[in-house]
């Protein structure tokens, strides 16, 4: 059994536990590698990312022709906005998460529906009307993740509509083994794409680069599109990605340094009365009365950035990443004269589908 790694306390102000970023940094031999790909900054990247494309291909037991990599997973849920299912019927996710994919299926004019965060049957009715679909799961904010019979569920709406469903599994990484997952299913010939990134668990944030796996004929058309930006990721990304796949012992120690981390924190706020939404993720979801001030008042105040789950729809919680010991300690400090537990109200609603 590894040894878990050691979060290290980023220098210099603010504090940022706001942007769930990974405090255990990147693999080292990742560093190295983007180090290396910098000498050759004069000559292009390969446009077709054919390096971190069949690395991932292989760690995923799956074809290069269901991989599409991207300057972070932001690119791919552009990318799945403009060009997958049928454009003329609206997007559909839930309401309370990731705001990224209202915002990009309204900048391509498909419009967004959503439906109720929690209200998995008005999800699975939604695939008929749909152009696709999105759902975060792990969830973010919240950081819960669906059961195996709600995942299975939503892919079988999927195939019987032929309405793409879009996992985004950002924070895959960070959940137990078993936790429902778009490779899972990929042999059932259900419309299926997941997004990932090497931003979180692999803490590469600063180079832009995630990927999508799923069914070959959706990940074409995604690379179809892509050709208007073939230059999207930087060599000292691609670089990167190849390396910190190779380093299976640098993401277990950080997953298991995440786990520990995130259940002494969830301890800490217990012992000052305080309590987190259940979390596979590398962040909690903390209930404040008002989340906006307490997010503004700490920044202002304390030189600490958290993000107020209000900005997507999850009113009345902060979302704080799993951070070095030091900067959550301060936290727990300044949320004390923030936000008094005794004003703390308590009964946050825990959503079944994101």
């Amino acid at each position: 059994m590894t040894a878990p790694a050691v979060p290290r306390t980023p220098t210099g102000a603010p504090v940022r536990l706001h942007l769930s970023e990974s405090p255990f940094g990147p693999s080292p031999h990742a560093l190295r590698a983007a180090h290396a790909a910098v000498d050759a900054t004069g000559t292009y990247p390969d446009p077709a990312r054919t390096a971190p494309a069949e690395a991932l291909a292989e760690l995923l037991g799956v074809g290069p022709d269901q991989i599409a990599v991207a300057n972070g997973s932001d690119e791919l849920v552009l990318l799945t906005a403009l060009c997958l299912g049928d454009r003329r019927r609206p997007g559909v996710t839930t309401a309370g998460t990731f705001p990224g994919y209202r915002i990009c299926l309204e900048n391509v004019r498909r419009g967004c529906r959503e439906v109720p965060m929690g209200d998995l049957a008005a999800l699975a009715d939604a695939f008929d009307g749909a152009g696709v679909v999105y759902v975060c799961n792990p969830h973010n904010p919240t950081g819960g993740a669906l059961d195996r019979a709600a995942f299975d569920l939503l892919v079988e709406r999927a195939a019987a509509t032929g309405t793409p469903l879009v996992v985004d599994e950002a924070y895959l990484d960070f959940a137990p083994p078993g936790t429902p997952q778009v490779l899972d299913h990929l042999g059932t010939g259900a419309p299926l794409l997941a997004l990932r990134t090497f931003s979180k668990a692999h803490g590469l944030a600063g180079l832009r680069i995630g990927y999508a796996v799923g069914s070959a004929d959706l990940v074409g058309r995604l690379r179809e599109v892509q050709g208007s930006m073939p230059f999207s990721v930087n060599r000292a990304a691609q670089a990167a990605a190849v390396a910190a796949l190779a380093d299976r012992g640098h993401l277990e120690r950080v997953r298991q340094g995440n786990a520990a981390a995130r259940e002494r924190f969830r301890a800490d706020l217990a012992a000052r009365g305080r309590r987190a939404l259940p979390s596979v993720t590398n962040f909690l979801a903390v209930p404040v009365p008002d989340s906006a001030r307490a997010e503004r008042l700490l920044e202002r105040d304390h030189g600490i950035l958290v993000r107020d789950a209000g900005r997507f729809g999850l009113d009345g919680h902060l979302r704080v990443s799993v951070g070095a010991p030091a900067a959550l300690a301060r936290l727990l400090d300044a949320l004390d004269v923030v936000a008094p537990v005794a004003l703390v109200d308590g009964t946050p609603a825990h959503p079944g589908t994101g």
